[in-house]
């Protein structure tokens, strides 16, 4: 019976995480302002983008066709590796958005509870059915590049979703904000804007290949009379 070495792999993809993670001076900063009350989501997307670029170069530095069984990504393998490297990421993300959506709800007078978003798993499905359904890794390894930076940078946006959602529901009059990245596609220049609930467009919260804008939020301090 051939060995399993997707215990071995993940160990050595957290390893190899690990080490990024805590050398990356930019993340230490972020983590700084984060913890001392100052930050807003435009740290917490740029703390999404370091994330995402990680483990990018993680898998592309320790995942090859060479060291597959067969040279492909089976999907036993894939759901043992690459999933859970994918869920860690989610859960950095939205550990720290957390913070900085509480902090933004006291700013604003209000003690709610943060809505934490579900995490994505269908897109991490997705992936990993694709890995699966190659014959060769390397022709598929460009799908743990950019569409992991994605799906990290994506847990921001799902973040400020649900708070903006359920804030409207209690009242509130939330405003969402896409800024867009210098330099950006003429769609994301289009989208750009400072959007009030509930005339906010769906493609606010949308993201193509490559894509770096920001999504931020904010809850306002414009309540109806009977909220509380």
């Amino acid at each position: 019976m051939a060995n399993d070495i997707a215990p071995a792999l993940l160990e050595k993809l957290r390893n190899a995480f690990k080490e990024k993670f805590n050398q990356n001076k930019k993340i230490k900063d972020l983590y700084q302002v984060i913890q001392e009350g100052k930050a807003t989501y435009r740290e917490v997307n740029e703390l999404s983008i370091e994330v995402g670029d990680i483990l990018a170069k993680v898998f592309q530095e320790n995942l090859s066709s060479d060291i597959l069984p067969d040279g492909r990504m089976y999907y036993n393998i894939a759901k043992k590796t690459v999933e859970p490297m994918m869920v860690n990421n989610y859960n950095i993300v939205i550990d720290n958005g957390v913070i900085v959506q509480e902090l933004l709800n006291q700013k604003a007078g209000m003690r709610i509870k943060v809505q934490v978003p579900a995490l994505n798993q269908s897109r991490i499905d997705g992936i990993i059915d694709r890995l699966d359904a190659e014959e060769v890794f390397d022709d598929i390894k460009w799908i743990l590049d950019e569409p992991v930076k994605n799906f990290t940078q994506a847990a921001v946006d799902d973040l400020v979703k649900a708070n903006a959602d359920f804030h409207h529901e209690l009242g509130l009059q939330p405003k969402i904000i896409r800024i867009a990245e210098p330099r950006c596609c003429d769609w994301c220049s289009a989208i750009a804007g400072v959007y009030d609930y509930p005339d906010v467009p769906k493609d606010v919260y949308r993201r193509h290949r490559f894509c770096r804008c920001t999504v931020e939020y904010d809850p306002g301090d414009s309540r109806r009379q009977d909220v509380w």
